[in-house]
């Protein structure tokens, strides 16, 4: 389940993950009579600040992310139908991390924004990019990142992933050899 917990004082724009932690059992049958069940122990939200742990109560009324449901179908449509978007995403990226960067993929989306993985011969680097308002229902992803490519097409510095330095026939999500 993708829930918007925050650790205090986040931003809700930082790297974090949640962990729920807990047994599966098959003691409780009439609660699941198809299989086993997670007897829940706790859940753990870790940011880039500070790891909390979260009980049952609270991540039971934590809303569920808008994107949740489909993200996995956002990111497929992105790279199948949109890839030329991708390159363009880079020029939000701090130039910094673009030196030796040899792949990029669309990693994750959520109300936040949205997680480019940048791939390195010796390792990866995950860059989010924030919306420019946090989402509060999946019909507004649409404006959100029509808002961020615009603001990358005005932004003056453009990656190798624009520029004619790749080789005939790779594009910006392509395979490393």
């Amino acid at each position: 389940m993708a829930t918007a917990l925050k650790c205090p004082a986040e931003t809700g724009r930082d790297r974090r993950s949640a962990s729920v932690i807990g047994w599966l059992t098959s003691r409780d049958k009439a609660a699941s009579p198809d299989g086993d069940c997670m007897e829940f122990a706790t859940a753990v939200l870790e940011t880039g600040t500070c790891k909390s742990s979260i009980g049952l109560d609270d991540l039971m009324a934590a809303p569920a992310d808008p994107l949740a449901t489909c993200e996995a179908d956002v990111l497929t449509h992105l790279v199948e139908e949109h890839s030329h978007y991708i390159p363009l995403l880079l020029r939000l990226v701090e130039p910094r991390f673009l030196q030796l960067m040899e792949r990029v993929v669309p990693l994750a989306i959520d109300r936040y924004g949205i997680v480019l993985r940048l791939e390195y011969a010796l390792g990866h680097r995950d860059v989010r990019l924030p919306f420019h308002k946090t989402l509060s229902d999946a019909g507004q992803f649409g404006l959100q990142i029509q808002a961020l490519l615009t603001t990358a097409r005005r932004c003056s510095h453009r990656s190798r992933l624009l520029s004619g330095e790749r080789e005939p026939g790779e594009n910006a999500i392509s395979r490393r050899s």
